[in-house]
């Protein structure tokens, strides 16, 4: 049998480099971290090709001795702990002395550095592992890290990789955790020559937060801050923003958590955030954070894992409470009130007729919120367009023409809707539709209406919520926004299976600020949006333009259906099919696009959506399960009141 031997450095460090270096995005982490530890006080960085051609790193610190140049790219080799007992009290980012290491035994990597004091700088190169050159050189103060085809010698690795365009995703991910903790550190990134942040160092951490993740998240944060005295006159301070109720998300990928300026991940104190919030948030939607740990190293353990992501606190459970009462206290101060956003076209509109104008359908479905009776309904515009591919699809209708009417009550529309009796399955011919009645008729919460199809049904809308109809079989209570979404989505659908989904072009580009991940994966799923009926470019940075998208989608929420596709798309990180991809597509278009729970409906548009459901296949369940409607027999309601003998 083989016998036991001192395996090589070179492989030594391979395979750290195996735990350590993930993909290109590992390599900034380390090299920035290098960097803060380094007293920098400006980094610039650039990539090429997602990081996969090149990543260099230019700071201005305290550079590396020369007579330590061989040191640097030795593994267990570091100037941030000197004994055991130093482990106890890191105080650094980097204290393992892996990363250079095992970054140059799967990369040609160079490296150009000179401390202040030193009028000559130090260069050295390695292919490998392999040092190739270690010379003197002219440079300026501080250091230049230089990768270069990174996982050229484990062509495995490489072909793990995904797409430039996801690798740069990973890569900002790195470096906004490294702006947001040292806001007075000037930074800058750009990726394949083109300058895509450029961070000024600020005293406000928020201004990083708005460069980052624009002024929707910055303008609706909640300042909080405070302390624990411990013995020995120690203190544990935590302070940093969180999102207002109104500003969740999806997924948790908005939620950071630093300590002593390291960026970590804690179930505890994650759980501790959302307990906070509960009863405030929408049962799956979380929070957005950017909360700062500062305590004593001695309390807690980096050496858990060599991505140092994870840490072991001495006593969790003072930092679970001390999180909890803090946004508990911080919440109970304040007010939340939930507003309704217009926009200018809605807003114009309605400042010129006469009446209630249209709101636009909003992206928060079945929201409810309390009103006092005497307040304005809102009458928002419809889009009950027809589930079937052969027939007409409803005219784009502009601003003005809707204005003081609903979209079904357009003569085009109405033209466009007029289905023949025959081809809808058991359903009766539409009475013609006149104008709308004074939605302010029914002064009550439960509003009723006059029957509105023959004698075989009879309805009415109950809690602008609820549509009940009475007919032979029994009373039937009908969930209107899951019904239309049950409308909308097989309609959609049927287009997408034909492959002739309209799109209406956008005269002035609509711009659509997100994340540099979020845009990331947004272009690389371009055809499938295009497929969807959106057509969405790259405008530099993290910007995309929209020029053209579906016009069964009102458009004013377009640009959130857009975001919340692209939060899918990173949350899955490329692992959901093709498949999967276009349904969760399909969900999110007509949940946003179906009318709302709490919007009063009209006779004409009561009638239409009951009209419809006889069109689709499925009408008892929406896409995403829930049933659309209850039935009460009359069997049930003759039992009920004594009249079955």
């Amino acid at each position: 049998m083989p016998r036991i031997q001192q395996l090589d450095t070179q492989v030594i460090n391979r395979i750290a480099a195996g735990e350590v270096i993930e993909r290109p995005a590992s390599v900034v982490k380390e090299l920035l971290e290098n960097c803060v530890d380094a007293l920098s006080t400006r980094i610039d960085l650039e990539v090429v090709n997602g990081g996969m051609d090149l990543i260099r790193v230019v700071d201005d610190g305290e550079g590396i001795h020369p007579e330590d140049m061989l040191l640097a790219v030795t593994a267990h080799a570091t100037s941030k702990i000197q004994s055991d007992s130093d482990l106890d009290h890191v105080t650094t980012l980097g204290f393992r002395g892996e990363a250079l290491a095992s970054i140059a035994s799967v990369s040609r990597l160079r490296i150009r550095t000179r401390p202040h004091e030193n009028e000559v700088g130090r260069e050295l190169e390695s292919q490998g592992g392999q040092i190739v050159v270690n010379r003197d050189c002219g440079c300026p103060p501080g250091t230049v890290m230089e990768v270069h085809n990174l996982f050229y010698n484990t062509p495995a690795r490489r072909r793990f990789l995904k797409k430039a365009s996801t690798e740069f995703g990973h890569i900002v991910d790195q470096f906004s955790r490294i702006a947001m903790a040292n806001p007075r550190m000037h930074l800058t990134l750009r990726h394949n020559e083109k300058l895509v942040y450029e961070l000024p160092a600020s005293a406000d951490p928020v201004d990083r937060i708005r460069r980052f993740f624009g002024s929707e998240v910055a303008d609706h944060l909640i300042e909080l801050s405070s302390e624990v005295e411990l013995p020995g006159q120690r203190k544990v301070r935590l302070y940093g923003h969180v999102g207002e109720p109104s500003l969740s998300r999806a997924t948790r990928r908005d939620q950071f958590l630093f300590l002593n300026g390291r960026w970590i991940q804690d179930r505890s104190l994650q759980h501790a955030l959302e307990e906070a919030y509960r009863g405030l948030l929408m049962v799956g939607r979380h929070p957005v954070s950017f909360l700062f740990l500062d305590l004593p190293p001695a309390l807690v353990d980096v050496n858990v894992h060599p991505t140092k992501s994870e840490v072991r606190f001495q006593d969790g459970q003072l930092l679970y409470r001390q999180l909890l009462k803090t946004l508990r206290d911080r919440f109970l101060s304040l007010e939340f009130r939930v507003g309704l956003n217009l926009n200018e076209a809605s807003a114009a509109a309605a400042s010129q007729a006469p009446g209630p104008a249209p709101a636009e359908s909003g992206f928060a479905s079945d929201l409810r919120f309390d009103r006092p009776e005497s307040a304005v309904r809102q009458h928002r515009q419809l889009n009950l367009s027809q589930p079937r591919t052969h027939l007409p699809s409803p005219p784009v209708i502009s601003q003005a023409a809707m204005t003081g009417r609903t979209i079904l009550n357009h003569p085009e529309v109405v033209a466009a809707l007029a289905v023949p009796p025959s081809q809808a399955r058991g359903s009766t011919s539409a009475a013609p539709v006149t104008d709308s009645p004074d939605p302010m008729l029914a002064e009550s919460t439960v509003s009723s209406s006059p029957e509105i199809l023959t004698d075989e049904f009879r309805a009415f809308q109950i809690y602008d919520c609820y549509l009940v109809v009475a007919s032979d079989a029994g009373l039937e209570i009908i969930d209107q926004h899951a019904l239309h979404e049950r409308i909308m989505y097989e309609h959609l659908r049927n287009k997408i299976l034909a492959g002739v989904v309209e799109s209406q072009r956008l005269l002035i580009p609509e711009t659509i600020e997100c994340t540099a991940v979020q845009a990331a994966a947004v272009l690389e799923a371009s055809e499938l949006m295009t497929q969807m009926g959106f057509d969405i470019q790259e405008f530099g940075g993290t910007t995309l333009l929209l020029h053209a998208f579906p016009s069964l989608i009102p458009r004013g929420g377009i640009v959130r259906i857009v975001l919340d596709f692209a939060e899918k798309l990173v949350q899955k990180d490329g692992r959901l099919s093709r498949r999967d991809l276009l349904d969760h597509m399909l969900h999110t278009m007509s949940c946003r696009a179906a009318i709302k729970s709490g919007q009063r409906l009209t006779i004409e548009e009561m009638r239409e959506l009951l009209r419809q459901r006889h069109l689709v296949q499925d009408a008892h369940h929406c896409p995403h399960g829930r049933p659309t409607a209850l039935t009460l027999s009359r069997h049930t309601l003759d039992q009920q009141f004594g009249r079955l003998g």
